[in-house]
């Protein structure tokens, strides 16, 4: 049988071919989105790419579920603040492009100190003592506030010293592209890591832990290795966001809350997918600076799609993408577009309904100073009428009725296509 895909040995054209693609994102990014907040969108997402990243090194490929990786990244934005402060003073003699290795440093060392004790335990033991270390960290902020800067946090200057190749970093066209070397960098090099010794080991200790002891390895080493590297790459993503913003707060870079966000959005991207937090980085800004400003209830939808996704896809978006991709790979996709668009169009009937719905209830909660009218959608809505919410709530259970319809009705055709798919396998293995 012959292969269904062409290799060249020894370069994989196909690799370099994304990671080609993957550089030239990066580079055209910020000539394609020119605007002030399309660059500062584009900064966070370089480093929270690293973040999230790190942070599916324990979650993706280790299996470790932890509720603390935001006092790595946090520990190391600090780190990296303070040696901004003290090359800006003449005091370090280390310019600016180097500061997020001090803060890959800070999170590798803060990593082999504390992971040492997590890493002793597994499973729920271990996100419970990450979820400790996490908040002992963050009530530490108040207590030392000459490292941590208490409530104010701490700020700094990033444009200091002479210009280096007459880059001074003063414009932020200038710190993105610091960012996104950074970001392709750290991506490349987490990569590799997954086809590594270590990186294999841990995908076996994930997957059977009392095999791995079996034959002889020491599956706390693994792990503590795993979350040490975690927490390097951590620290440089906290470094660069020292670096963009120039200011760092106990409260928005080493709370739980703040943990909790890496958790939620490397899981909607996909986990067990490499590129998976790519797409979760992407969505964690946009969801941050967008939708935060669209609707006063953003969580409220933020956990409703977490929801959603854990009960129809827990592989998270990036298992959609590639179970599309084998569809299409077998010449089906296009069979399935009709029903893709009368899933969106149902679905976009749901969120109309609940939407109005919800956003009636936080006006009457939060705005009821300003009388019962509200805009919704370019039309005013009395949110104290009977048939606003009627009008509403049947908009709501008809999309909800029209939905699970065609939702039952993809089913059985996704199925069908699945035996079909299966079945050309088997005729072409036969061959």
């Amino acid at each position: 049988m012959k292969p269904s895909y062409y290799s060249f040995k020894p370069l994989n054209l196909g690799r370099i071919a994304i990671w080609s693609v993957f550089a030239l994102a990066l580079v055209v990014a910020p000539h394609l989105f020119t605007s002030s907040l399309a660059m500062t969108m584009l900064s966070q997402i370089g480093y929270l790419i690293i973040i999230c990243l790190s942070y599916n090194i324990l979650l993706g490929q280790g299996g470790m579920l932890s509720f603390g990786h935001a006092v790595y990244t946090g520990l190391g934005s600090f780190m990296a603040i303070h040696a901004m402060n003290l090359a800006g003073s003449g005091q370090l003699p280390l310019p600016l492009p180097l500061i997020p290795l001090v803060g890959g440093v800070a999170g590798m060392g803060f990593a082999a100190l504390l992971g040492f004790v997590t890493t002793k335990k597994s499973g729920t033991t271990f996100a419970m003592i990450t979820m400790g270390i996490g908040e002992l960290v963050a009530s530490m902020a108040l207590m030392l506030p000459d490292f941590f800067g208490g409530e104010g946090g701490i700020t700094t200057d990033r444009v200091y010293g002479k210009p280096l190749l007459g880059l001074s970093f003063g414009s932020q066209m200038q710190v993105y592209y610091l960012i996104a070397v950074y970001c392709f960098v750290c991506t490349v090099a987490m990569f590799a890591f997954t086809g590594t010794p270590l990186g294999r080991m841990l995908n076996a200790v994930r997957d059977n832990p009392e095999r791995v002891e079996f034959i002889g390895y020491n599956t706390q080493r693994v792990r503590y290795l795993a979350f040490i590297v975690a927490g390097f790459f951590a620290g440089i993503g906290g470094g660069l966001a020292a670096i963009n913003f120039e200011i760092v707060t106990a409260a928005d870079s080493v709370s739980v809350v703040r943990s909790g966000g890496y958790l939620l959005f490397t899981f909607l991207g996909g986990a067990t997918f490499f590129f998976g937090p790519i797409i979760g980085a992407v969505l964690l800004v946009f969801a941050s600076v967008l939708l935060s400003e669209l609707s006063k209830a953003w969580l409220l939808y933020l956990g409703l799609a977490f929801l959603l996704m854990v009960m129809y896809a827990p592989g998270g978006i990036a298992s959609l993408v590639m179970m599309n991709l084998r569809v299409a790979r077998h010449g089906r996709l296009r069979t399935l577009w009709p029903s893709y668009l009368a899933l969106a169009g149902t679905g976009l009937v749901v969120l109309l309904g609940a939407a109005a719905m919800i956003e009636m209830l936080y006006h009457l909660q939060l705005n009821a100073a300003l009388g019962p009218e509200m805009a919704f959608l370019g039309t005013h809505v009395n949110a104290q009428r009977l048939s606003s919410w009627v009008g509403a709530a049947l908009v709501l259970f008809t999309g909800l009725g029209l939905f699970e319809l065609t939702r039952r009705q993809f089913l059985r055709q996704w199925n069908t296509i699945q035996e079909a798919i299966e079945n050309d396998i088997k005729r072409g293995e036969s061959h």
